[in-house]
C-alpha cells in the first residue's frame, strides 16, 4: 500500500496535467461539435450532426484532400532530404564533427516557427533574393510567382519539419552494429544493396517516428499555409482557425475532431508499425 501511494502521488501531477491541457479540452471540442452556431455567433447547446455533415461536403473534402496530399507529399521530400545527411551524420562524420552538424539541424527549431515562415517570404516574392538573383543572372526575364500558392507552401512545410526527419533517423543509425556492414561489403553487397538491405530495415523505426512527426503537425498546419499560401491555398488548419475567429465554434470544432481522428488513425499505425519492427523476428 505504501509503495502504491507513492507512485500514485508521483503520476498525480503529470495526472492532473494532461487531463486539464489534454483530456478537458477535447471533451469540450467535441460537445461543441454537437452544438450549432445562433445569429449572434454564440453556441447553442443543441445535439445535432448538421456540423459533421457539413464539414463532409465537397467544399471541404477537397481541402481535407489538399491536406492530405500536402502532408503526405512533405513526408516524402523530407525522407529523401533527410536520409542523406543522417547517413552522413551517424557514419562519416567524427565525434567533433557529429556534434556539430546536430546542433546545425537542431538550431532552426530554436527560432519561432512564424519568424521561419516569415522569412521564407523574403524569399519566394516577386521582389525577393531568389527572383533578384535569377534575374541578375539572366536565367529569367521575368520573377516567377513562387509565393502565395501550393509550391511556397510545401517549401515551407519541408523546410520547417525537415530536422524533425533527421533527427529520428540519426538515432536509429547510431544503434545499428556496424560489423553488419562490414559482413555485408564482405559477402560482396554493394554500397546501395547494403543500405536497401541492411541499414534501412534496421533503421525503419527511426524513418516510422520521423514520418509521424512530420506528417501530423503537416496536416494540421496553418501558421505556414497562411502565410505563404495566402487565399490560394487552404489547409485543414486554416479552416480550422477561420471558424473559430468567425465565431462558429461548433462546426470549428466538427472539423477538429475530424482532424483529430485522421491524426489518431496515423499515430496508432505507426506505434504498430514500429512495435512490429522492434519484435525481434524468429
Amino acid at each position: 500500500m505504501r509503495r502504491f501511494a507513492w507512485r500514485a502521488g508521483l503520476l498525480a501531477p503529470a495526472t492532473i496535467w494532461l487531463f486539464a491541457l489534454s483530456f478537458l479540452p477535447l471533451v469540450i471540442v467535441a460537445r461543441q461539435a454537437f452544438a450549432s452556431r445562433t445569429t449572434y455567433g454564440t453556441v447553442a447547446w443543441t445535439w445535432t450532426p448538421a456540423n459533421f455533415r457539413q464539414a463532409l461536403e465537397p467544399i471541404y473534402l477537397a481541402i481535407y484532400w489538399r491536406s492530405l496530399w500536402m502532408a503526405a507529399g512533405v513526408t516524402l521530400v523530407c525522407i529523401l532530404l533527410s536520409y542523406p545527411a543522417a547517413l552522413l551524420i551517424a557514419f562519416q562524420a567524427s565525434p567533433r564533427w557529429k556534434a556539430r552538424l546536430l546542433t546545425l539541424t537542431v538550431i532552426p527549431l530554436w527560432t519561432s516557427l512564424v519568424a521561419r515562415t516569415f522569412a521564407w517570404t523574403h524569399l519566394l516574392r516577386t521582389e525577393g533574393v531568389i527572383n533578384t538573383a535569377l534575374l541578375g543572372l539572366g536565367i529569367i526575364r521575368e520573377p516567377l510567382p513562387l509565393l502565395y500558392n501550393d509550391l511556397a507552401v510545401f517549401i515551407g512545410l519541408t523546410a520547417g519539419e525537415l530536422p524533425f526527419m533527421i533527427i529520428p533517423l540519426i538515432a536509429s543509425l547510431d544503434k545499428l552494429d556496424r560489423q553488419l556492414l562490414d559482413a555485408a561489403a564482405d559477402l560482396g553487397a554493394t554500397p546501395w544493396m547494403t543500405f536497401w538491405k541492411v541499414i534501412f530495415p534496421l533503421a525503419r523505426p527511426g524513418l516510422i517516428a520521423g514520418c509521424a512527426l512530420v506528417f501530423l503537425p503537416s496536416l494540421g498546419n496553418f501558421v505556414v499555409a497562411d502565410l505563404l499560401g495566402g487565399a490560394k491555398s487552404i489547409l485543414l488548419g486554416n479552416v480550422i482557425w477561420n471558424q473559430f475567429f468567425q465565431r462558429n465554434q461548433p462546426f470549428g470544432s466538427a472539423v477538429t475532431l475530424l482532424l483529430i481522428a485522421t491524426a489518431s488513425v496515423i499515430a496508432l499505425l505507426a506505434t504498430q508499425l514500429r512495435a512490429g519492427r522492434a519484435t525481434p523476428q524468429t
